[in-house]
């Protein structure tokens, strides 16, 4: 990086410029636009030259050799043509060049090639899928015979960022169907059939297997806790991202019409995609699978009979893994110290069965390791060496282990773990350290939770299956190879453990930190995220901090004057000498609202916090004990000056930040339950300020009238958010329901039969702003609307003298409130 100039590299203005050049939503003239070339720019940098003679070679015909290939992966392609010559060499190459290729298209291109990302994706995506050879006449499935092929694929693709690019380009529900074949394929062979890859690596139908099932349980988000299920305030049977819901997405985008200017960006050798569905009974050993894992986790595997062909495979399991089992009076004994040849015994037991085979028997096995681990007949040690050596004979065994392991943990059966050293790993001696980051981290976001202190009194303790995974978890080394299955089983610690009583985090955390020095921070930041998980009052404080940093209110000198800059920053890391620099609240919220469990309680925080919001802009943002002051003194005629406009535009940022809050935190439900139960509440109930009623405080009627077209803003975005503003976007069926009903509660208390509890002036506000919001902005929502329900809005406004809104209500109801407007035309 000597060479590297530090005004070589664009800025973001660059990067989305030539974004939309590459895809001919800009011509080239933009590079003429003043300021966009900056002329002191130094030349590109030696090693980037030689980088881009790479791909420049490969389009004047070189051939692939390493010495190329290495460069073409870790510079991205700058245009199509040469990510189309690549992918032709994937598809007619050489089995060499079809290596190389692959390795080229997984690589810099995929990661960071910005103009041709959405082309990269859909080529690998078709390469997972190959066509079966016109000539091919074998009984067994035709992807056996690209299984080099396909492995180097999906090692390419198993990192957790580009598992993130595929869904910001909306194709997980289609790459989940290309990966669902392969697991069933590979998924029944048996691991003696093996490839000996270019490289000299030999793999077998195991390890293609587990590549594939790992990638597809990332895309499902498998790993989530039992007790995740029921956060957010509602209680499902089940996470609703399942494979059966990603095939029946897929399915349905596939059947949709791709769009024309859709078609006109793709590359011209990719053919469309077959329109036929895929269903789950087309993979009945997934299915099969995935019935026992959701069984598994509604109780503990039993029913198993002696005899039966899996308990078979359970004893083998048994006998492969564990060293010392005690069964009964019995010791089985497979160590160094009992015979010469146990080598070539342990050798001999592990089982060639295909892999589908061994899942279905590892729950049972872990079952009985755990019990025995319990009952002090297996050592934590023992458990963690086991585990490990599962894993490593069949990766994709970790999909059942995390599965086991959550749900062990949700039932709470088991006897706590002492950490102590000893027996399980002890965290003492960074606790304290990891803990004192926790607060301080907390502090500089403006939140402040002494209740999470950690007792010193006795021995940290896990449950018990949480502390297993988590010793399995510190077994593995930090390796290339370990990283794709690492962080399956990492990820799933951090939400297991963040579902866990407190200090549980912090252990994990500590323990991990003692392991990875490097990853302190991001531990740290993890364990900080809990907080939200333990402690309502936290919450409240991170909203609050969202709002103000947002609104620039009540800020301590030095900081931001607002914005969403403020809001979100720039990231975390160890920007500071002292460790971690400050966390942005916006950053926080993102990361710790999974973390949360009561939508309802947030959305009534996010819309209290909305009202003080704009108590604060209307008056100024000063302290009411200071607006006392200056109102009592002699130029108290000058407190309420601020400009009605300046406000109005702080009120739809506030209400723009609560809406964006609500939707990401709940969704459609939550929007729904707002609108529907929320917000009718907040009207109906008597609603006073601070200091006993908003008449007392300073600019009582300016306030009430801002507090209404905040909310009116704030309900109009958040249905906005969740349900479109036209008849395309897919909830809009539901949007006619949540709307309607929130519409009809309007005009019943138009109409005087509801009582309203909120100020006159507030409600006036909101109903006129919510009105000219749909008139404007979304009169999809007002043809969508019952007539007699807009009849009575548009009587209730005349009666305020909003006769021009009124009418512009029913004009936007289309041919169904003609008569109505042509009586109200006629009336004036």
């Amino acid at each position: 990086m000597n060479d590297m100039p530090m005004n070589c590299s664009g800025n973001m203005r660059h990067l989305i410029v030539e974004a939309c050049i590459a895809r001919s939503l800009l011509d080239t003239s933009a590079y003429m636009w003043p300021g966009y070339v900056n002329a002191r720019s130094n030349p590109i940098p030696r090693s980037v030259a030689g980088q881009v003679a790479g791909w420049s070679s490969l389009m004047k015909g070189a051939p692939l050799t390493p010495p190329l290939v290495n460069a073409l992966v870790t510079t991205p392609a700058s245009s199509l043509a040469e990510i189309e010559k690549i992918y032709e060499l994937a598809v007619d190459g050489s089995n060499d060049e079809k290596m190389y290729a692959t390795a080229v298209l997984c690589g810099a291109s995929l990661v960071r090639g910005w103009n041709v990302q959405e082309h990269v994706v859909l080529f690998i995506m078709r390469l997972l899928s190959p066509p079966m050879p016109a000539d091919y006449s074998g009984s067994d499935s035709h992807l056996i015979t690209y299984a080099p092929f396909l492995n180097v694929l999906l090692v390419g693709i198993s990192t957790i960022d580009i598992v993130q690019i595929f869904s910001l380009h909306g194709l997980v529900p289609q790459l989940a169907g290309v990966l669902m074949p392969i697991c069933e394929v590979f998924g029944s062979c048996s691991p003696k059939i093996s490839w000996t890859l270019t490289t000299g690596e030999e793999i077998n139908a195991h390890e293609v297997f587990s590549n594939a099932f790992t990638q597809l349980l990332k895309l499902w988000r498998f790993d989530l806790p039992p007790i995740q299920h029921v956060m957010g305030g509602v209680q499902p049977v089940g996470s609703q991202l399942t494979p059966e819901f990603l095939l029946m997405v897929r399915n349905s985008k596939l059947a949709s019409p791709a769009k024309p200017n859709r078609k006109r960006h793709l590359s011209k050798l990719l053919s469309p995609p077959s329109a036929e569905p895929i269903f789950m009974d087309s993979f009945p050993k997934l299915k099969c699978w995935f019935r026992q894992h959701k069984a598994f986790i509604a109780s503990a595997p039993s029913g198993l009979e002696q005899g039966n062909p899996v308990h078979q495979v359970v004893n083998g399991l048994l006998n492969m893994l564990f060293k010392k089992i005690n069964r009964g009076n019995q010791t089985t004994s497979t160590g160094s110290s009992t015979s010469s040849g146990s080598a070539n015994e342990e050798a001999s037991l592990r089982l060639q069965l295909p892999a589908w085979d061994v899942l279905e028997a590892v729950p049972f096995v872990l079952d009985g390791a755990l019990t025995a681990c319990a009952h002090d007949k297996l050592s934590p040690r023992e458990l963690a060496t086991g585990l490990k050596d599962l894993a490593d004979f069949l990766p994709a065994s970790l999909a059942n282990i995390v599965s086991y392991f959550a749900a062990e943990v949700t039932r709470g059966i088991w006897k706590p773990a002492s950490m102590n050293g000893t027996d399980w790993p002890s965290p003492a001696a960074n606790l304290s350290a990891v803990e004192q980051q926790i607060k301080k981290l907390l502090a500089a976001t403006g939140i402040d939770v002494p209740s999470l202190d950690i007792a010193r009194s006795s021995t940290p303790t896990l449950p018990l299956p949480l502390a297993a995974l988590l010793s399995l978890t510190i077994t593995y080394k930090l390796d290339k190879a370990s990283e794709r299955f690492l962080n399956l089983a990492g990820r799933a610690v951090i939400m297991l453990s963040a579902s866990c009583p407190w200090p549980c985090m912090p252990i994990v955390a500590s323990l991990w930190a003692q392991k990875v020095k490097r990853w302190s921070d991001f531990l740290v930041f993890s364990a900080c995220r809990t907080v939200f998980h333990h402690n309502n009052e936290a919450v409240v404080q991170l909203l609050r901090s969202c709002f103000s940093s947002t609104l620039g209110l009540h800020q301590a000198p030095g900081l931001s004057s607002g914005g969403f800059g403020a809001l979100l920053g720039h990231g975390f890391g160890s920007h500071l000498s002292g460790g971690m620099s400050p966390v942005a609240p916006g950053i926080f919220y993102l990361r710790a609202y999974p973390f949360i469990r009561d939508a309802m309680f947030l959305a009534e925080e996010i819309l209290s916090l909305l009202m003080i919001s704009v108590r604060d802009i209307a008056t100024s943002g000063f302290p009411q004990e200071s607006l006392e002051k200056l109102k009592k003194s002699k130029y108290g005629g000058r407190y309420g000056q601020v400009s009605l406009a300046a406000s109005m535009t702080r009120v739809k940022l506030a209400a723009s930040l609560g809406a964006s809050l609500v939707w990401i935190t709940g969704g459609l439900n939550l929007v729904q339950a707002l609108m529907s139960q929320i917000l009718p509440s907040w009207f109906i109930s008597e609603y006073r300020s601070i200091n006993g009623g908003e008449t007392s405080e300073v600019g009582g009627q300016k306030l009430a009238m801002l507090k209404g077209y905040a909310l009116a803003f704030f309900a109009v975005l958040c249905v906005a958010f969740a349900c479109g503003v036209d008849t395309v976007s897919p909830p809009w069926k539901r949007r006619a329901k949540m709307l309607g009903s929130h519409l009809e509660f309007m005009a019943t208390a138009l109409d005087g039969k509801i009582s309203l509890g909120c100020n006159w002036a507030t409600w006036q506000a909101y109903v006129s702003g919510f009105v000219s919001l749909m008139v404007g902005c979304t009169p999809a929502w007002i043809v969508e609307a019952d007539v007699n329900v807009l009849k009575s809005l548009s009587n209730g406004l005349r009666q305020w003298n909003e006769e021009e809104i009124a009418l512009a209500l029913l004009g936007a109801g289309g041919v169904r409130a003609v008569g109505a407007a042509a009586e109200m035309v006629a009336g004036k």
